[in-house]
């Protein structure tokens, strides 16, 4: 019986700041928990405004960090394949995944 190759995941443009990503994201999700305890304990209206605000705020460098790092990885590697194989079809796909995911953020 012959051993299957199993390839590594594809690297990802965040990849080098997953960890810095990860402790953000852990974070973001304790505030959230502490709003939930705000809230529980009958906390004042504003203070609980105040933290939403900051954790919308995490959540947006979150946000803005991971599409710089698209736009950084994905879209140039797949604009230097293109440059190579003379196909822009996934340039393109990965401009149309980068507008979309824009247009989200700013709804």
């Amino acid at each position: 019986m012959s051993e299957a190759i199993v390839s590594p995941p594809p690297a990802r443009g965040y990849s080098a700041d997953k960890e810095a990503y990860l402790a953000r994201l852990r974070r973001v999700e304790g505030q959230v928990r502490g709003i939930a305890r705000m809230v529980d304990e009958d906390k004042y209206c504003i203070d609980i405004l105040t933290q939403v605000s900051a954790i919308n705020k995490a959540l947006h460098a979150v946000s803005m960090g991971l599409l710089e790092d698209h736009i950084a990885h994905c879209v140039v590697g797949a604009a230097q394949e293109s440059q190579v194989s003379g196909n822009d079809e996934n340039v393109q796909e990965k401009v149309r995944e980068a507008s979309a995911a824009i247009g989200r953020l700013l709804r």
